[in-house]
């Protein structure tokens, strides 16, 4: 075992797939999965089993993970405090993003991280606010996007771009329509449409629901889906309406399939910061790290157009 075939392995498994692995890695996917077999053959332990959305851990999997994380962190360490007196971005950094935007940012990101840290490594994970929030308490992230982040001493928060909320419809050739003062709803008409939503834990969900009994109105929910991807599929089947940052819905690519309305009165204003752990110290490859995810933030669509608050 090395630690290439170790950071290839990890890798995997926090992407949950070969091909968005082999992507971040910049390494033909034959070849990621030959190292990755290879491994599997040293320890004589079947590591990942593969299924129709990716791979999942087995027992052993997920043993070996927890130890290659820890030693890829203190590899990654070692070597950027070796860089530090030279200000050179070194080691091995991990990025947690929310999968509203996450689709859009992943190559952006990849690709200036080669240009800005040629000589450091980057990995790219996707969960919702909570988990990302843990992740980076444990250290399993080292920074990361949140929405709507609550206040804690082990984080250092940083709001970058606020987004309204919006209701999704289908039938694009509504939207193209419609007069311009058809594209807010009052939020008191929502009770009349049929939601899927994520979860509780999601951050949207907290947000629509806090709102929803302040102004005294009952939801009415028909789906609870986690994914913001097979929301927007259900949209567009027909089976419900959503509620979704314009963001969101840019980056489906079925925008034209759809009806955005921002909410109003009042407006559901959800903002997304960078979160940094409160208790490491700042080595130079996290400063440009923080830098680039910030533009790229800030360079969205949605939030070029949103004036980020002081941070």
């Amino acid at each position: 075992m090395n630690f290439k075939q170790l950071e290839y392995f990890v890798h995997v498994a926090e992407l949950g797939s070969f091909s968005k692995a082999a992507l971040v890695l910049d390494i033909a996917q034959p070849a990621l999965s030959r190292q990755v077999r290879a491994l599997e053959i040293e320890l004589r332990e079947t590591l990942l089993l593969r299924n129709g959305r990716g791979v999942v851990l087995t027992e052993a999997g997920q043993r070996l993970y927890e130890h290659g994380v820890n030693i890829l962190q203190a590899l990654a360490q070692a070597e950027a405090e070796m860089g530090a007196s030279r200000d050179e971005p070194l080691g091995r950094i991990t990025i947690g993003l929310p999968p509203s935007v996450g689709r859009q940012l992943t190559l952006p990101l990849i690709d200036g991280f080669q240009r800005r840290c040629p000589k450091a490594r980057l990995a790219i994970v996707e969960g919702l606010s909570s988990h990302i929030t843990e992740w980076i308490t444990t250290g399993r992230c080292d920074l990361g996007l949140l929405y709507n982040p609550e206040a804690q001493p082990a984080l250092e928060i940083t709001p970058v771009i606020e987004e309204s909320l919006c209701l999704v419809s289908p039938g694009g050739g509504v939207r193209a329509a419609a007069p311009a003062g058809a594209m807010v709803l009052p939020l008191a008409d929502l009770p009349h449409y049929s939601l899927i939503v994520p979860e509780r834990s999601h951050a949207i969900r907290r947000l629509l629901e806090t709102q929803a009994v302040l102004a005294g109105l009952k939801l009415t929910v028909a789906w609870e889906v986690s994914s913001i991807a097979a929301i927007i599929d259900l949209v567009c089947a027909g089976y419900g309406h959503a509620v979704l940052h314009a963001s969101a819905v840019a980056a489906s690519g079925r925008a034209d399939q759809l009806q955005v309305r921002t909410l109003v009165q009042p407006n559901l204003n959800s903002m997304l910061c960078l979160a940094v752990s409160a208790h490491k110290r700042p080595s130079p490859l996290m400063r440009q790290a923080t830098r680039l995810l910030t533009e790229l933030v800030r360079a969205l669509p949605q939030g070029a157009a949103a004036q980020s608050r002081p941070g």
